[in-house]
């Protein structure tokens, strides 16, 4: 009874503990039926497959399933298998607006003369007068000049004694008084030579004394640039003893920087404006462009040439010059959407689906944050102009490869027309059969064909036998005529 019983209770333990196995394998299952399974690296829900998740930010990182960036606060993007294939590299519009993208078009229209230069106002070099001693002699007074100073025209800066002047004058005199026309011509000649000025001259004949002191003046008016005169000092003939700068007109020497020399034309109008005359623009032209660049600053210097009413113009003052070529019609982006590299310049092409493509472009002038496009775009196109850096560094690292020159979207191709001479052999509702002589442009001979009429208009009035001369092209439908007219009978 007792083996009985303890067999009972084993028999009763095991159908417990594999009813326990049971219900556990069954919540188990219940459970597993509940839940979903976990998702695998390689679904995103989209039926892609994906490669990798990456940060846009970082886009060299990758990571094999998705979640947030450890290194910004946002979600990680799927890199798909099948944009291998795609032009460009894809980003989801999302991103692309935390990322700050922004798409322009790339318009025409009209370049604005994009050079401004700084310069200085120069005296005039042209309009230089030096005033020289004619003989030796000793300075007898000056007449309180200094440099800086303005004069006019004919103003005195010294008295100048010349004693060797005296004998001469007294023989011109003696000779005058004896009536001897030819001796007289002679002496006042010898005057000449020795450096007298005619007024000295007439001015002995006048007085009948000799004259030994001669005042020096100036030729031109403007401003004492020097002056070598002092009271009691010894001139020899020919000395320097003051230069004269006019200052009718003055220079503008601007500094153009080397890359936009080529821009500037000798003859060009510039537009000049000083600080000192606040809205007010001078008118000038380039008058020469000189022949050294500078070193240091490399730039080119342009000399340009203004009128001086009133001399309000002084040498030393600071003025901005407009200069270069007048509005034109071009092809313009904004000068930020520009990604100049050193070796090339692109331009971030936004194209359909969300994806970017870098294309190589020409860049020409700039004016205005506007940069003119030479070559590799086309009006319409849209690029980024904010962001583009970015997307840039991300197009790199996947390997895409920029639109070279001339790879992009080209203008459809006007068709070549051909013209030749026939006769009509057949007519029908959709064309006409020509025995037409040879056409030079495409090489054929003389041959009877049909050809397509894609308006029956042209047709009318002619009939078969006529004599015409018409135009044709070659569209992939076949050779089309595009004009018709009766000919001379041969």
């Amino acid at each position: 009874m007792n083996a009985f019983n303890r067999l009972s209770r084993t028999q009763v333990a095991l159908a417990a503990v594999a009813l326990v196995l049971v219900a556990g394998a069954g919540g188990y299952g219940l459970a597993r039926l509940g839940m979903k399974p976990p998702a695998s690296p390689q679904d995103t829900g989209t039926g892609k497959k994906v490669l990798y998740w990456y940060d846009p930010m970082v886009p060299a990182q990758h990571f094999d399933k998705p979640g947030k960036s450890p290194f910004m606060d946002m979600q990680l993007v799927p890199k798909y298998a099948d944009e291998a294939g795609e032009a460009g590299v894809r980003i989801d519009p999302s991103r692309a607006q935390s990322l700050g993208v922004r798409v322009v078009t790339a318009t025409r229209g009209t370049l604005a003369s994009g050079l401004t230069a700084t310069g200085v106002v120069d005296f005039n070099q042209r309009d230089l007068a030096i005033v020289q001693a004619r003989t030796a002699g000793f300075v007898q007074r000056v007449y309180r000049r200094a440099p800086g100073d303005l004069i006019g025209a004919g103003a005195p800066l010294a008295d100048i004694l010349v004693p060797e002047w005296g004998g001469a004058q007294a023989e011109f005199l003696a000779v005058r008084r004896s009536g001897d026309a030819a001796l007289t011509r002679a002496a006042r000649q010898r005057l000449a030579l020795l450096g007298m000025p005619d007024r000295l001259i007439a001015q002995v004949e006048r007085s009948g004394r000799p004259q030994t002191v001669v005042t020096i003046s100036t030729p031109t008016g403007g401003v004492i640039r020097t002056l070598s005169v002092r009271a009691g000092m010894t001139v020899a003939a020919g000395q320097t003893l003051a230069e004269i700068n006019g200052l009718g007109t003055v220079w503008v020497n601007a500094a153009v920087p080397e890359a936009l020399a080529g821009q500037v034309r000798q003859g060009a109008s510039v537009r000049v404006s000083l600080a000192a005359f606040p809205g007010e623009a001078f008118s000038g032209r380039v008058s020469a462009i000189l022949p050294e660049a500078q070193g240091e600053t490399r730039t080119l210097t342009a000399r340009i040439e203004l009128a001086n009413r009133g001399g309000r113009l002084k040498p030393g003052m600071f003025a901005t010059i407009q200069l270069g070529e007048a509005s034109r019609p071009a092809l313009l982006v904004p000068s930020e959407a520009v990604i100049r590299t050193g070796r090339r310049t692109l331009v971030m092409l936004a194209l359909d689906g969300g994806r970017y493509q870098p294309a190589e472009v020409r860049t020409g002038q700039e004016a205005g944050g506007q940069t003119e496009i030479l070559a590799g775009l086309t009006d319409g196109e849209k690029i980024v102009a904010s962001g583009q850096f970015l997307i840039d560094s991300e197009a790199s690292l996947s390997g895409v490869q920029a639109r070279p020159i001339g790879g992009g979207p080209q203008p459809a191709a006007t068709p070549l027309i051909h013209e030749t001479t026939g006769r009509i052999e057949k007519l029908g509702a959709g064309g006409v059969t020509l025995s037409h002589e040879p056409v030079p442009s495409l090489s054929w001979p003389a041959m009877t064909m049909q050809f397509r009429v894609e308006e029956p208009a042209l047709l009318r009035g002619f009939k078969v036998g006529d004599r015409v001369t018409f135009t044709f092209d070659q569209p992939a439908a076949g050779p089309t005529v595009r004009g018709l007219k009766r000919a001379a009978q041969p």
